[in-house]
Order: structure tokens, then C-alpha cells, then sequence
């Protein structure tokens, strides 16, 4: 676990904070704003974690405000970071991930005149004091799987994905109802990493990979595993298959073998939101899908040519996927969600 150098003033929070990680940006003094970020576990190679960390750092210093990072461990460690960054009374306290619905659907409404931002999920009680933003990923997911069902073989597909959740159901489902929609013959496989440690153990995610390419057949996996989507694209090198990436843009961490990546701008939504907040536009439910370009696959970047992704070299695929997006925002193709069911 990594510690920062922090002023004496300070330290008495860090200690009661259970991160134990905290940066400030330089750019807040005189400022007397702060963002304070809570994430449900360590960010290490989490590529969800560091966009939202890269998303709350550019926010603050825009702002000119000061910038601390309390990474959590567990249901506990999470209330007792939200407990302290209360006690800090920052301009706006973040909570990354459905994991705080439960701690975020009660505090806001005890601390009224502490503003509070939720990233990717929502309480069923929303306080006014609490803004929310999320996403549409089974949007992006459904293009993604439109890329695999024209590019497998043998038209058997795999997911290798944290944990089997309605949430992460969000990359399964519509990514073979993608694939299903351009090659209606195909069959598709999740496998789910579990344990203690479901969204960053890549020992774990590569030997479910093998498992979906050895005894299932898939010649396409899509990896949904967070930190252990590493492990997937190891398994797709020594393999022969092909993969998918989330989140960012994924395809340069194995060369010619990730397809494309499920993207989703964290980063942006939550820089938006914080702005939002810190100018007095607190509250609210935003929800970024394809037509709001919260959500995408890298087929549709215009940096497409250099993002290593292998879809590069696929126009006709390309095309195809552009054709899909543009139905979908014009609702011509209803994706559904699989956590409403609807």
C-alpha cells in the first residue's frame, strides 16, 4: 500500500481514513476547495479506478481545489473513509461504484450541507444533497458483441467477468445479443472470476479464459474481470483466440490480439459532474449511453488507425458498428438493460 507525504495538519484524518493513500494538487492554495475520492478497493491496475481518480484529479484542478484519494478494502473500511472525509467537509465527497448505495443512500440525508457524488450507481433514496451519474454499458457492450458475431469463426463466444451480478450482467448479456443479432447461430459463455479478490486477479481471470477456449470452443473472449483482464489477454496470446477489453482502450496491452474495448468515459462524467457540483448544480440523476458518447467501443474513435485495436483492420465491421450506433440513439434498436430488464 502505497503512503503519501502529507502536512502535519492533516494527518489526523488520514489515519482515520482506511485508504491510506492521499495526493493533493498544489494548484488549491488559498482555494479552500477540496475533493475528496473514495474508491470500494485498492486502484492498483483497475482501469475503472483510474479513470475516476483521473477524472476527480482534473476536476480539482480546474477548480483550484486540493485533491485526496481514500482507497478502501471492504463494506467497513467503505463507511469509515465516507466517515471521515465527512468529518474533512470538502466541496464534494465521491463514491465510486454501486458499492456505495447503501452508505450514500443514508449519510447525504444526515449531513444536508455536505455535497456528495455517486459515480456508476444510485441509492433507491436519493438525498437532494446527493448527485448521481452512470451509464448505459450494455450499450456499448451490444456493439461490441455486433464485432464478434462478425468476426468468430465458429461462432462460440466467452466472458470472463468479475463476478455473476445483474450489474456486471451489463457486458454478458448484451454482448451476445449483439453478436446474435448480425449471426443468429451463435452461442455464448460467461465464466466469472469470484473469490476474494473478483476485479483484480488475473491468475484467476486467465485460467477461466482457458477454460471457455479449451472445453467451450470460444475463439472470442471478452474480458469483463477489471484488474484481471490482463490475465484474459495472456491466455489469448498463448491460446489463439481473440479478445475484448473495458473501460479504456486496452488493445496496446496485448498486440493483435484485443479486438476492441467496451468504453466507458468515467473520467468525463465524473469531471462534468464535480464542475456541476462545485458551481452550485448539485443533485440529480445523469445517465450517459451511447447518444450522450458517455459509452463506446473503440471502432468508432477517431484514433482508431493507431489504437492497436485489431477491428482497425476490419472496415466492413467498422461500418457496421457505426450503422448499429446510429439505430440505437435513433431508437430504431432498443438494447436491453439486464438490471431493469427492460
Amino acid at each position: 500500500m502505497r503512503k503519501a507525504l502529507v502536512a502535519a495538519a492533516t494527518l489526523p484524518l488520514l489515519l482515520t481514513a482506511c485508504g491510506g493513500s492521499s495526493t493533493s494538487g498544489s494548484s488549491s492554495e488559498g482555494s479552500g476547495k477540496s475533493v475528496v475520492l473514495i474508491t470500494p478497493t485498492p486502484v492498483g491496475t483497475d482501469s475503472f479506478l483510474q479513470l475516476s481518480v483521473a477524472g476527480g484529479k482534473k476536476a480539482a484542478q480546474e477548480l483550484g481545489a486540493s485533491f485526496k484519494l481514500y482507497e478502501s478494502h471492504d463494506p467497513t473500511s467503505i463507511a469509515q473513509n465516507v466517515d471521515a472525509a465527512v468529518r474533512a467537509k470538502p466541496t464534494v465527497i465521491i463514491g465510486v461504484t454501486y458499492s456505495f448505495d447503501d452508505v450514500l443512500g443514508t449519510v447525504p440525508a444526515q449531513h444536508p450541507s455536505q455535497q456528495f457524488l455517486e459515480v456508476d450507481s444510485c441509492p433507491k433514496k436519493q438525498a437532494a444533497n446527493l448527485t448521481c451519474v452512470a451509464f448505459k454499458e450494455y450499450e456499448a457492450a451490444y456493439l461490441a458483441g455486433v464485432e464478434a458475431g462478425q468476426l468468430s469463426k465458429n461462432h462460440k463466444l466467452g466472458v470472463v467477468a468479475a463476478l455473476d451480478s445483474p450489474f456486471i450482467h451489463r457486458w454478458i448479456d448484451p454482448f451476445f445479443s449483439g453478436a446474435r443479432s448480425v449471426a443468429p447461430q451463435t452461442t455464448g459463455t460467461p465464466l466469472y472470476v469470484g473469490g476474494s479478490n473478483p476485479y483484480s486477479d488475473p491468475a484467476r481471470a486467465k485460467a477461466q479464459a482457458q477454460t471457455l477456449s479449451a472445453t467451450k470452443g470460444a475463439d472470442i473472449i471478452e474480458a469483463a474481470a477489471s484488474g484481471g483482464n490482463p490475465g484474459v489477454f495472456q491466455a489469448a496470446a498463448a491460446g489463439g483466440f481473440k479478445s475484448f477489453g473495458v473501460d479504456v482502450d486496452q488493445c496496446k496491452l496485448s498486440p493483435g490480439n484485443v479486438i476492441d474495448n467496451v468504453l466507458k468515459h468515467v473520467d468525463v462524467a465524473e469531471y462534468n459532474a464535480i464542475k456541476d457540483v462545485a458551481a452550485g448544480k448539485a443533485g440529480g440523476y445523469k445517465i450517459y449511453g451511447l447518444a450522450e458518447n458517455g459509452v463506446g467501443v473503440t471502432a468508432l474513435d477517431p484514433d482508431l488507425a493507431s489504437s492497436g485495436c485489431t477491428v482497425a483492420s476490419e472496415p466492413a465491421v467498422v461500418a457496421k458498428v457505426k450503422q448499429v450506433r446510429a439505430d440505437i440513439v435513433a431508437g430504431k434498436v432498443k438494447v436491453a438493460d439486464p438490471v431493469s430488464g427492460s
